[in-house]
């Protein structure tokens, strides 16, 4: 059901989506999107990024438009235009696939075999009811849409391993369904990990003792990275540092703890290459 009134935001809610800018100038906003935060409107009647930026950006800018979107249960970096030259630039950007995407996600069990390399199987999308699943089809269905995905595993053990992502196409879901493929789906993953029944029950009684011994986290963990492209002659990239919940399950992994740390994943969400903000300076 859509929004009947404009979205007013709290005091509360002011200060949350002042905390998720990474980067904000005349044309661009990147965000830290929280897993649980909505992209865009759906069926449901809820606070999204989307409704919030722009109530947010009100009275003394123009609406921020998203330029893509991530999953619902999906964290990491989102990139907005706020004027209709950047959301045309940004969109054929997109098309183009001139905007490198990286991802990070946990997988289980242990590391992808070999431990890098390219993921290359046709996508098809299902509505069952009022849910959307995704699987892997033949590439000559009729409505098969072509996926790429190039991974590299950072660290592993027997248990997990800690992925690095980078689609070269955007399908629905891409990524959870390749890495279910090859046989280690995203942590925490109640579509496509170890019971697809999980997310049924999952609507029908919520989050119960039997989600928690499968899956472990109530999220899947899946965090978008960085996005890195040229802009006005110049390379931006805007990064997303891993979120708390992944944090505390890699903490129980030393290699996987290890890797992050050497990586940097844990640092403050940051442009590079950017102009950095005014201290203090919001979209709007």
């Amino acid at each position: 059901m859509a929004r009947t009134k404009p979205l007013a935001l709290s005091a509360a809610e002011i200060a949350f989506v002042r905390g998720l800018v990474i980067h904000q100038d005349d044309e661009l906003l990147a965000v830290n999107k929280p897993a649980g935060l909505s992209s865009q409107g759906g069926r449901i009647d809820v606070n999204t990024l989307d409704e919030l930026l722009g109530a947010f950006a009100k009275p003394s800018g123009s609406r921020p438009r998203l330029v893509h979107r991530l999953d619902r249960d999906t964290s990491g970096v989102l990139l907005a235009a706020r004027s209709q030259p950047a959301a045309a630039y940004m969109g054929k950007a997109m098309m183009a696939r001139r905007v490198r995407k990286t991802y990070l996600a946990l997988v289980a069990p242990g590391a992808p075999e070999p431990r890098e390399g390219l993921i290359e199987a046709a996508l098809l999308r299902e509505d069952i009811g009022r849910d959307s699943r995704v699987r892997v089809c033949d590439v000559d269905h009729p409505e098969a849409k072509v996926a790429t995905t190039r991974y590299r595993t950072l660290a592993a053990n027997d248990q997990a391993a800690l992925v690095e992502l980078n689609p070269a196409t955007g399908r629905m879901h891409q990524l959870r369904v390749h890495l279910a493929h090859i046989g280690h789906p995203v942590v925490g993953d109640k579509i496509y990990g170890p019971d697809p029944n999980l997310y049924l029950k999952f609507i029908a009684e919520g989050w119960t003792e039997e989600h928690q011994r499968v899956l472990g986290l109530s999220r899947h963990a899946l965090h978008a990275h960085e996005l890195r492209f040229s802009w006005k002659d110049e390379d931006l990239a805007f990064t997303a540092p891993l979120p708390e919940d992944m944090r505390e399950r890699i903490a129980g992994h030393a290699e996987l703890r290890c890797a992050a740390n050497g990586a940097s994943l844990f640092d403050a969400a940051s442009p590079k290459g950017a102009t950095q903000a005014n201290p203090g300076q919001r979209p709007g």
